[in-house]
C-alpha cells in the first residue's frame, strides 16, 4: 500500500479502528451507525464509538440494572428501563474523573459535552426509530463552554518566527543547531506555507508532489469532509517551496526513493512527514520567538486568517479560503478583529465640517 493516497490510507486505518471498537459495544450499535454512516465522517464516527465505549463502561460499573452485566449484552430494553436523565447527568459528573481500560482521564467542559453529543445522538436515533420510548439525553443541559482566548502570532512575531527558522544558531545546543540545519530547507517551506495559506496541519501532510503547481502557485488540498479545493499562493511562498523541492530532490536521490514517495513533504527517514512531528517542528520555532504562547500548527492558520481578515475586511472571502463550510464559524473565530474595524469605522463619519 506504499502507493496509496494519504487520506484514503487515513480513512482506512480509522476505518478499521473504528471496527474494532464497534465489535465490543452492543449489538444494536451496528443499526445506528449504519443508519448516520452517510452522514458522518469516518473520524465522527469513531469519535462517536469512542465515546459510546467509554458510556457503556460507565453503565456496567456505576448504573443500577446495568452493574454485572457484559457491554455486549446491554439491550435497548434495559437502556429503556433503566436510564433516565439522572443518570445521563451522573455520567457528566462521573467524566470529570474517570478510569477507562485501567488508565485515568479527566475531562473538561468540551470534552464531557463531545460525549454527552455522541449519547444524544445514539437516542435520538432509536427514539426515532421507536425503539425507545423517550429520548431522556434531551432532558439534560449540554456543560457550559467557556471560549477561549484565540492565540495567534504578532505581526512582528511572526517576522521574528521566520528569522528564527532561517537562523543557523537558534538553540543553545550546537547539537541542536546542526540537526535543525539538515531540516532547514523542509521546516522554513512548512512555516511560510503555513502562515501563506492558513491550511490545516492535516491538509499539508496529506498534500503530494503532484498536488503541486509551482509554475502556478498554486497546489490542492483534501479539506475536512473529502472535498478537494485548490488554493493559491504568493511568490515569498513560492520561493521557499522552490528551495525546498532542491533539498527534497537531492536527499530522495541519494536514498534511491526519488520515484517511490509522491509525499510533498519528508521525514529525515524520506517518508511523508507526519502529523506529530509538524507540531513539534512548529512549537519548537515558535518556543524561541515566545515561550509564555502555546502554538500549534492551528494556531499559526489563526494567525493567518486574522491577517486576511484585516487586510480584507470580507469575512467571507477568510471563510472560502480556510474552507469552512459555514461561516458563522469563522465569525466566531474572527469576532475579535471586528472590534478594529469598529473602532476605524468611528473616525470615518464627521459631524461637523471644518472650514478651510
Amino acid at each position: 500500500m506504499a502507493n496509496e493516497r494519504y487520506y484514503d490510507q487515513f480513512n482506512r486505518e480509522k476505518y478499521e479502528k473504528f471496527n474494532s471498537i464497534v465489535e465490543e459495544l452492543p449489538y444494536f450499535c451496528n443499526e445506528y451507525f449504519t443508519g448516520i454512516d452517510s452522514t458522518t465522517s469516518v473520524l465522527t464516527k469513531l469519535n462517536y464509538a469512542t465515546d459510546l465505549s467509554i458510556f457503556f463502561d460507565f453503565l456496567v460499573h456505576k448504573v443500577h440494572g446495568f452493574v454485572g452485566k457484559q457491554i455486549a449484552d446491554i439491550t435497548l430494553k434495559d437502556i429503556d428501563e433503566y436510564i433516565s436523565a439522572t443518570e445521563i447527568e451522573y455520567f457528566l459528573r462521573y467524566l470529570s474523573f474517570y478510569t477507562f481500560k485501567g488508565k485515568p482521564y479527566r475531562n473538561a467542559e468540551k470534552a464531557k459535552a463531545r460525549k454527552l453529543s455522541a449519547v444524544r445522538s445514539l437516542f435520538k436515533y432509536f427514539y426515532n426509530k421507536d425503539k425507545l420510548s423517550q429520548n431522556v439525553t434531551a432532558k439534560v443541559a449540554t456543560p457550559k463552554l467557556h471560549e477561549k482566548a484565540i492565540v495567534r502570532l504578532d505581526d512582528n512575531e511572526v517576522e521574528k518566527m521566520l528569522d528564527t527558522v532561517e537562523s543557523e544558531q537558534k538553540f543553545v545546543s550546537k547539537f541542536q543547531n546542526s540537526y535543525n540545519m539538515n531540516t532547514r530547507d523542509r521546516d522554513i517551506a512548512i512555516v511560510t506555507l503555513f502562515l501563506g495559506t492558513g491550511i490545516r496541519v492535516s491538509e499539508l501532510v496529506g498534500i503530494n508532489l503532484d498536488d503541486l503547481d509551482i509554475k502556478n502557485n498554486a497546489f490542492k488540498v483534501t479539506r475536512k469532509g473529502g472535498n478537494v479545493s485548490v488554493l493559491y499562493f504568493s511568490e515569498e511562498v513560492k520561493d521557499a517551496l522552490e528551495y525546498y523541492l532542491e533539498w527534497r530532490e537531492q536527499r530522495l536521490l541519494k536514498a534511491n526513493r526519488l520515484d517511490k514517495e509522491n509525499a510533498l513533504f519528508i521525514s529525515l527517514q524520506n517518508k511523508r512527514i507526519t502529523v506529530r512531528a509538524v507540531e513539534n517542528l512548529v512549537k519548537k520555532y515558535t518556543g524561541v520567538v515566545n515561550p509564555l504562547k502555546s502554538v500549534s500548527p492551528h494556531k499559526l492558520r489563526s494567525t493567518y486568517g486574522t491577517a486576511l481578515y484585516r487586510q480584507t475586511k470580507d469575512i467571507y472571502m477568510v471563510a472560502e479560503v480556510l474552507g469552512h463550510r459555514d461561516v458563522n464559524t469563522t465569525k466566531k473565530h474572527y469576532a475579535a478583529i471586528d472590534e478594529d474595524i469598529k473602532r476605524e469605522a468611528s473616525t470615518k463619519v464627521k459631524l461637523r465640517k471644518n472650514d478651510d
